[in-house]
């Protein structure tokens, strides 16, 4: 808590957040996701204070040592909110990206296609061992097993604004890699289920996300993803939803496509073409079709030079047809957004660092807050065409948010009192100065410095 509150007259309180709440209403989203409170502290109270405390200087546990927590309710009521296996925070982060992308939709021409983009990152876990679930996941980044969870993530792309659409924190499969704990949960409950999520494939969350976020309200023309998710039967299921699939294709001898009458993999076709010379923007483009059990699906498989390596190339599969390859190109890249998505919400938003709950719905809660932080960003530099960064963004609100410093509260009441001495006594600019000397002999060291630096 402050030592003395704001003066809205002297410090501009967090307008730009309360705003952000009730455009999108985000007391009533939380409500549908099935948060109420039984008594006591309303569930909205808890969600901003939650949401705001990475803007604060320090984190809950530092601003209650310090006196600085200047909320009605404790520690411990925080924490049994964000354990709470009632509350469905991924269907709660899909309505707040689809309620916002709504926002932003008329803002891009009608012609722009919207993407969804799947991909996941490592969320490392020092203390695994106590962590539910915590598990020993294979980081396919750099090709090692690291302790801690997959984060499996459905962003949604207009080609300005990434926003996260849902999420999943994945474990594993294998009962030897799990080091955390396993809690038992029913699994006709919605704890039991997100825990049954956990340990399934990440191909087989890829497509429940992607039904969510359809559920939510999203929609989209096309499905990014890399390597680790494209195969035949994903590609087939993406198609059953009615979208297309531009895709980065593995270069194997597991995964065969018609071409010319024969199944060939993708290194076999690269070699039988004659590839584009010169500055051309690709290499290689062929049609072929995309075999997964009964069904046929046209594609167009594109190959382009890997900028890393010179020597070596890259392939892109769409299942529209009608694009050209410059435009596969183009909407492939906007992949990329999610991987600065990542390394903001890490590096700015402190998605590793802020919170070490151990139980999986404690987890979850936070990783979804943080991509609401996120959201709220995002549609900032939209709104308002902002060219700066989300760290220059996240800094602003910062300031925005902070409280009044004790030096420049203690200012504030000795300017009053001496403004109320000469109107009532008449008092001479002498006599303050000699009360002041003295009223400053009578205090303790520290609050003659702070008096003296204000």
């Amino acid at each position: 808590m402050a030592i003395v509150t704001q003066n809205p007259d002297e410090i501009k309180t967090s307008e730009t957040v309360s705003a952000f709440m009730r455009r999108f209403g985000i007391a009533k989203l939380i409500a549908r996701c099935g948060a109420y409170k039984e008594k006591g502290i309303s569930v909205f109270e808890l969600f901003l204070a939650i949401f705001q405390n990475v803007f604060a200087d320090r984190s809950m546990y530092r601003q209650m040592k310090t006196g600085r927590w200047d909320h009605d309710f404790s520690k411990n009521t925080v924490y049994r909110f964000r354990n709470c296996g009632k509350i469905h925070w991924e269907r709660f982060t899909a309505l707040l990206s689809a309620a916002v992308a709504n926002v932003l939709r008329p803002l891009t021409s009608e012609k722009r296609k919207e993407t969804f983009i799947v991909d996941d990152t490592l969320y490392a876990r020092t203390g695994y061992r106590r962590t539910e679930l915590c598990a020993k996941v294979y980081d396919h980044s750099d090709g090692r097993y690291r302790k801690g969870f997959r984060l499996l993530t459905l962003g949604w792309s207009d080609g300005n604004t990434f926003l996260p659409v849902t999420h999943r924190l994945l474990s594993s499969a294998n009962e030897k890699n799990v080091l955390g704990t396993v809690e038992k949960k029913d699994c006709r409950t919605l704890a039991g289920r997100r825990r049954k999520q956990a340990r399934e494939k990440g191909t087989e969350v890829m497509m429940d996300l992607l039904k969510s976020a359809l559920k939510a309200g999203h929609r989209a023309d096309y499905v990014l993803f890399d390597t680790w998710f494209s195969n035949p039967k994903q590609i087939a299921a993406v198609k059953d939803l009615k979208m297309d699939v531009i895709a980065m294709v593995k270069k194997t001898g597991k995964i065969h496509y018609r071409y010319g009458g024969e199944m060939l993999d993708i290194k076999q076709i690269f070699a039988r073409n004659r590839k584009r010379r010169g500055r051309s923007r690709y290499l290689l483009s062929v049609d072929v079709t995309v075999i997964s059990g009964k069904q046929e699906i046209p594609a167009k498989i594109v190959c382009v030079r890997n900028r890393s390596n010179r020597k070596d190339w890259l392939a892109i599969l769409s299942t529209d047809t009608t694009l050209d390859e410059t435009e596969i190109i183009r909407l492939y890249g906007r992949r990329w957004d999610i991987e600065v998505f990542f390394k903001t919400c890490k590096s700015v938003l402190k998605l590793s660092s802020e919170y070490h709950g151990l139980s999986y719905d404690a987890l979850t809660s936070h990783v979804s807050i943080v991509f609401a932080r996120y959201i709220f960003l995002a549609y900032l530099n939209r709104m308002e065409t902002d060219e700066r960064s989300f760290g220059d963004l996240f800094y602003a609100v910062v300031d925005e948010l902070a409280d009044i410093t004790f030096d420049h509260a203690l200012s504030l009441i000795v300017s009053a009192l001496i403004d109320s001495v000469r109107e009532i006594f008449h008092a001479t600019d002498e006599q303050i100065t000699a009360l002041m000397n003295d009223m400053l002999s009578r205090l303790p060291v520290h609050l003659r410095k702070c008096l003296r630096a204000a």
